[in-house]
């Protein structure tokens, strides 16, 4: 919904650049006119001074100068009401320019706080739900099934331990009872002897 609304407000907002270019468009051809009928204005003023002027020096009947210099004088005064048209026309649109800027610029403050709005929503909302898969797995943990299984565990490891050790302790016993027994009787002199009571059997030695 947030995203929707953001969506919707970056398109009006698109919307009013455009308007805001074609009141400006509008705006400057006003003021385009304006000059233009201005310059009508004198241009037709001239125009009725020179026509007084030819007159004056003979150039052109008196009457036929005042007849032209008198319509020259009304197009000058209809110029002159289209330069006030023009002007007051471009003053209406500069100040829809003036309130579409400010609106526009409402409009831009809006969208940056709901974009930021909308960042941190995210976060938090990532921020949830790791914490409810969290708190989901440790709530299904049995801490003390686990206990248990690791007791039990350790019971194995101790028992297994203590019985390598009898079986050293048996292997070490029975290596020494034969390091004993062979001590006692002296196997290698015994073996000695025997070999040397035949050898001297065998050469008559008594």
């Amino acid at each position: 919904m947030g995203e929707q609304a953001l969506r919707d407000l970056r398109a009006d907002l698109d919307r009013s650049l455009e308007a805001l270019a074609q009141v400006k468009a509008m705006a400057i051809r006003a003021r385009n006119e304006s000059e233009e009928y201005k310059a009508k204005a004198g241009d037709y003023l001239a125009k009725a001074m020179l026509l007084l002027k030819k007159a004056q020096g003979g150039e052109l009947p008196s009457a036929e100068a005042d007849r032209l210099a008198k319509e020259a004088l009304i197009k000058k005064e209809e110029a002159e009401g289209q330069v006030t048209r023009a002007l007051g026309q471009k003053a209406q649109f500069d100040e829809n320019v003036v309130q579409m800027e400010g609106n526009i610029a409402t409009l831009k403050q809006t969208i940056s706080k709901w974009e930021n709005e909308l960042r941190t929503l995210r976060a938090r909302v990532k921020v949830a739900d790791a914490t409810k898969d969290l708190n989901r797995q440790l709530s299904q943990m049995d801490s003390a099934g686990t206990v248990s299984t690791l007791e039990r565990m350790k019971e194995k490891v101790l028992q297994k331990e203590a019985l390598a050790e009898a079986y050293g302790d048996l292997a070490n016993r029975a290596k020494s009872i034969d390091a004993e027994i062979d001590k006692a009787i002296d196997v290698r002199g015994a073996k000695a002897e025997s070999e040397l009571a035949e050898l001297k059997q065998q050469l008559g030695i008594g």
